[in-house]
């Protein structure tokens, strides 16, 4: 595993232990080279309730730019709500708050949901 992996992973650790003590689901994101993804666990981490990503056929997205992450946060926060999750903690798996990850958040927030 590469330096910047495993630091993402180090940072991604220590911000999920605080996110632990809240009682509320988790919304976690994960970006690779060529795709987007968004999944809501359940207050344990144990179970995916809600998921969404670039790979889904419906999306018809083929790239994982900043329009996509926009897309995949509105499709992730519509499927929350539909299962009853308005508020939800923020797990941006290590990554910065920043471009892709960023559009994400807001895009899911205008969408309904609550950080």
């Amino acid at each position: 595993m590469s330096i910047k992996n495993t630091s993402r992973l180090r940072r991604a650790k220590k911000a999920r232990a605080n996110i632990k003590v809240q009682e509320s689901p988790r919304l976690t994101v994960f970006r690779s080279s060529q795709h987007f993804y968004a999944q809501i666990f359940d207050n344990l981490g144990s179970k995916v309730i809600v998921s969404a990503s670039t790979t889904e056929k419906d999306l018809k997205i083929k790239s994982n730019n900043l329009e996509a992450a926009v897309e995949v946060g509105k499709k992730v926060a519509e499927r929350a709500l539909e299962n009853g999750i308005k508020k939800v903690v923020f797990d941006r798996s290590g990554y910065k708050y920043h471009g892709r990850i960023k559009a994400l958040a807001d895009s899911a927030r205008d969408a309904g949901l609550e950080f």
